[in-house]
């Protein structure tokens, strides 16, 4: 991570599970789902990734994800980071994704969105494309399966990207896939 940029943490909530009569906005966590998400704080913190601030959908499975994660930092204070539980990153679209980056204070170093496929996916397929480890990794949302390369975006998976240009400047390319985990394959892009 360099200090001049910003950094961009693009979590995909954990696996839900399928209680019957439950609304999908209100499926929350499988077991799976829950222990996914203590690893994936676990390797936040050991990064130190820790966001000033976090945008999470409001779906229950995205804010219990959010909840379990922000549970394996170490934050400065008791009321660790700024949160803002967004409905509207429940059907968002990658557009809708950069304009709220967009709108993050300048004094944001680094942020962290927690959202859905096939938006969050797409969202790092848009801002890493060519400037990817390697050139593009054909990360895509069509079921969080990246093209030929293997690289995937499931559930509890994270994206760290490097936003070279300022929050303002988020376009297509404008940013550098910095890291990855997924549960399954930990860390397959290390940080520089």
């Amino acid at each position: 991570m360099t200090t001049a940029g910003r950094t961009l943490l693009v979590l995909r909530h954990g696996k839900s599970a399928y209680p019957e009569g439950t609304a999908d906005f209100e499926r929350p966590l499988a077991p799976r789902g829950l222990r996914d998400a203590v690893a994936l704080g676990t390797w936040i913190r050991d990064q130190g990734l820790l966001p000033d601030l976090v945008v999470c959908s409001a779906a229950a499975r995205a804010r219990q994800t959010w909840d379990v994660v922000s549970d394996q930092l170490v934050w400065a204070d008791e009321d660790g980071g700024v949160v803002r539980y967004d409905p509207g990153l429940y059907q968002a679209d990658p557009g809708d994704l950069i304009s709220i980056i967009k709108e993050t204070p300048p004094e944001v170093a680094i942020l962290a969105l927690v959202g859905h496929n096939p938006a969050v996916a797409d969202l790092v397929h848009i801002l890493a494309g060519d400037h990817g480890l390697a050139g593009d990794h054909g990360l895509t949302g069509d079921h969080g399966r990246a093209g030929d390369t293997g690289l995937s975006f499931p559930t509890s998976a994270l994206a760290v990207i490097g936003v070279r240009r300022g929050w303002d400047g988020a376009a297509p390319g404008s940013g550098s896939l910095d890291g990855y985990w997924t549960p399954k394959g930990g860390s397959v892009v290390p940080l520089a």
